[in-house]
């Protein structure tokens, strides 16, 4: 058995020691103060974000998956984030995963073994096919997680990317990855309760990750989810609102016009500001590779302007999918 007293998520905050003895207000300020160094911690990993945006977008433009593994918290966050993809940016729900030791009922009842056994996180990499195409990143809080070791290393042993995401300082027996992003977020107001402060920087860095990576896709205008497909009566209003502030309708008009592209925002703008039936915008975002700027901006005969990489080169772009 490990002995993991040294690692930082493991031991005792100075500022909590009296924890139960303090005042409720206190103790509320004091894990509101300790919640900033998360947003910090997270801050000073911006290069190591940016690298791991750039692998996942580059995977998933050209097919592949992004497939979060982890276990307890880190796990759960995981399969938060791949579960809000489709809603909010219309993926298929292939596309971004989540992996979590003990399976679904680990989402709701903690499988306290289940992290144990590297061989498992390498049994689920291959029950997932993963390939050369694919991103796997690894969720590991506490650094040490035998089901994460496991994943990552069955990952890079078929080829895939990897990405490690974890909260204490560099040990001699860390997976391999092609980025580390480490947020180092200290002792946790309850001593080695990684859900505090170290779960709050886990779902910021993936917030930020699967945001921006699905930006670079194409799957947002301005600061706008112009992706979305509206399911339910929250996301009929959020795409007819954007559909009115893209396109000057007023919002019953936007409704309508929504209706007509099957609840797709994007076609639905296509429709009005280029005057083309669903069909042709369907097409047009197409062959623009699903980016509304440039189905938009493209020539009356419906070329899209070519997408330059940071280095300036033209990069292919993935097949915008019908509603």
């Amino acid at each position: 058995m490990q002995d993991r007293s040294d690692l930082l998520t493991e031991q005792r905050l100075a500022e909590s020691m009296s924890l139960d003895a303090m005042s409720l207000e206190e103790a509320v300020a004091l894990m509101n103060a300790q919640d900033d160094k998360a947003v910090a911690a997270v801050a000073q990993e911006r290069p190591q974000i940016a690298a791991a945006v750039r692998i996942v977008s580059d995977a998933l433009r050209r097919g592949g998956r992004l497939i979060y593994v982890g276990a307890g918290t880190s796990g759960r966050l995981g399969v938060l984030d791949a579960a809000e993809c489709p809603p909010t940016f219309r993926t298929d729900p292939e596309m971004v995963q989540g992996l979590i030791a003990g399976g679904d009922a680990a989402m709701f009842r903690a499988q306290e073994g289940a992290e144990d056994r590297p061989e498992d996180g390498a049994a689920a990499i291959d029950a997932r096919s993963v390939a050369a195409a694919d991103v796997v990143m690894g969720i590991a809080a506490g650094g040490t997680t035998p089901f994460v070791h496991g994943a990552l290393g069955r990952a890079r042993q078929r080829g895939a990317r990897t990405i490690l995401l974890t909260c204490v300082q560099p040990m001699v027996n860390d997976p391999e990855a092609d980025v580390v992003i480490r947020p180092l977020v200290g002792p946790e107001v309850l001593t080695g309760s990684t859900r505090l402060k170290a779960g709050t920087a886990t779902k910021l860095v993936l917030n930020t990750i699967s945001t921006l990576a699905m930006v670079q896709l194409g799957k947002v205008y301005e600061n706008l989810m112009v992706d979305l497909r509206a399911t339910n009566q929250k996301l009929w209003d959020r795409g007819a609102r954007i559909i009115a502030t893209l396109t000057g309708l007023d919002r019953n008009r936007a409704l309508d016009l929504l209706r007509q592209a099957d609840g797709h925002v994007k076609a639905a703008i296509v429709m009005e500001k280029r005057r083309v039936d669903l069909a042709a915008a369907r097409d047009l975002l197409s062959r623009c590779g699903g980016r509304l700027r440039d189905a938009l901006e493209s020539t009356p005969g419906g070329h899209c302007p070519p997408k330059p990489t940071a280095a300036g080169a033209a990069r292919p772009t993935p097949t915008e999918k019908g509603p």
